[in-house]
């Protein structure tokens, strides 16, 4: 991939000891120069938090699922 970035759209306080960011992954096909932008990928990373650091993160790369484990909705 070229010019690959994963770009932070919303971050929310879960519960006392966990975050969730949402981002999105955009970037060009090295030899393609197929655009995501064009079909962006999604992802939802939720972070475990102890005495201010990360101490874990969990990923999925759908968004409508890691929202439904944490019995949450995209607002």
């Amino acid at each position: 991939m070229d010019d690959w970035r994963d770009v932070a759209e919303e971050s929310r306080e879960v519960d006392a000891n966990r975050v969730l960011m949402l981002s999105r992954f955009t970037g060009r096909g090295r030899s393609s120069g197929v655009n995501l932008m064009e079909a962006p990928q999604q992802a939802a990373r939720v972070f475990d938090i102890h005495e201010g650091k990360v101490t874990r993160m969990h990923a999925n790369r759908d968004r409508d699922r890691a929202l439904a484990d944490l019995g949450l909705a995209l607002e």
